[in-house]
This record gives structure tokens, sequence and C-alpha cells, in this order.
């Protein structure tokens, strides 16, 4: 049988994965729920939180929606929409399944045609996310203990710690960006699209400090990747052009 990466029984186990996790997530609402009102909180309260927290999560949804478009290009929609909605993080899996179709000389503007290969993307995705949860159930206690000892003793020190955990992970992005640039003016197309977000990222926090939009600051990341995708395609077609 030839390979699908959209074949429906992709579809049956990661919708049953997916199913599974919501219905954690309803139980335990329910439980909040009823033991918010045990509290005597009021109805009308709770409410306005359950809206407030859905509508604060339209924006973050904004990102996982590009990444699922990206990915589903080579890998299909069921593992990007399995990896998405449940463990991963789209500053993860993009990168990894990305530098493992590079490592297998795969390209990434068309559906991945073999088995073997949408395994090892599969396998690469899956066994990098679960380092994190390993590090947090094994250490976490210990390392939230040091980093508070070493706040305590000096808070100065603390904060570049943290800053500098902050900049080496974006480093690691920069390094991508400015991988290709060797290889003329079409490597520099990543560069020109993350300086235009940038630039999109700097108009909309002004329009937040001088124009007052608050609203604007859970938006201000999607909308400028979405301005960013949109800038590389004309971009794109005419460095490739």
């Amino acid at each position: 049988m030839e390979f699908n990466v959209n074949h429906p029984i992709l579809f049956v186990l990661a919708g049953a994965v997916i199913l599974y996790v919501i219905g954690q997530s309803v139980f335990f609402m329910v439980k909040a729920w009823r033991r918010a009102r045990e509290l005597k909180i009021e109805a009308k309260v709770l409410r306005g939180v359950a809206f407030g927290s859905a509508i604060f999560t339209i924006a973050p949804a904004i990102g996982v929606l590009l990444g699922l478009i990206s990915l589903s290009r080579f890998l299909g929609l069921p593992l990007p929409w399995l990896r998405l909605s449940v463990l991963g993080a789209l500053t993860y899996e993009l990168p990894a399944a990305a530098s493992t179709a590079q490592a297998m000389n795969l390209p990434m503007d068309q559906p991945i045609m073999a088995g073997s290969a949408y395994v090892a993307i599969a396998w690469v995705m899956t066994l990098g996310i679960m380092s994190g949860i390993l590090i947090i159930l094994f250490f976490q206690k210990n390392m939230n203990k040091s980093l508070q000892k070493l706040k305590n003793k000096d808070q100065r020190w603390s904060t570049i710690l943290m800053d500098s955990l902050f900049v080496g992970m974006i480093a690691t992005f920069l390094g991508m960006v400015f991988a290709d640039i060797r290889s003329g003016l079409p490597g520099w197309i990543p560069v020109f699209v993350m300086l235009f977000s940038a630039l999109l990222m700097i108009i909309f926090g002004l329009m937040v400090k001088l124009l007052n939009w608050k609203w604007l600051e859970n938006y201000a990341m999607p909308f400028s990747m979405l301005g960013g995708m949109a800038f590389a395609i004309p971009l794109t077609q005419w460095i490739g052009g």
C-alpha cells in the first residue's frame, strides 16, 4: 500500500489522542467550577473568567495555526495537528521537522512519500520534546530550590542567569535564520523576513504605547508572524525570478 501523510487511519489515531486530552480538560474544568461554587464564588464571576480565558487563547492559537499550515505541506495534517494540539510547541516542532528533513535531503514544499522518512521525523519531534517533560518530572524541584537560593543570595546574578538562558534560546533560532547566507541572495530571505517581522513588532509596540491599544498586546506576535509570512511570498518570488 502506498504511503500517504493524510491517510484516514492517521486522522483516527490523532483524533483519539486529542479527544482524550480534551476530555481531561473538560473533566478538570468541571471539577474546578464545582469547587469554586463550593467556595461561594458567584457564577457570574466564573463565567467572566471562562470567557476571558477563551478570548485570550485566540492570539496564541493564530500562531499555532500558522505552524500547522507550514508543517502540513510536507507532513500532512494528522501529525502536526496532534503535535501542536497536545504537547508540541511551534518554536520546537517546525525547526525539529525542518532539520530532520534537511538531514535526509527531503523537500519541504511537497508531501513526504516514504513512510520511513515520515517515521524518522515523527520520532525526532516526539523524543526531542520529551526531554522537557523528564527534566520537569525529575529535576524541577531541585532547580527551583537552586534558583530561589541564588535569587535570595544575589538578585542581580539571578536576573543575569535567566536573561542569559533566554538569549541562548534566541541565539539558537538566529543560527537557523543565518545558516544559508553564504548560498547567495536567496539565503538572505529568512533574514529579510525576520527583519520585516521585527519592524512590524516595533510598530505594534508603538501603537500599544502611543495609542493605548492594550488589546494589541496579545495579538502583536501572531500579527507579526502573519505579516512576515505574507512578506516572504513576494520576496521569494522576486528573488527567485
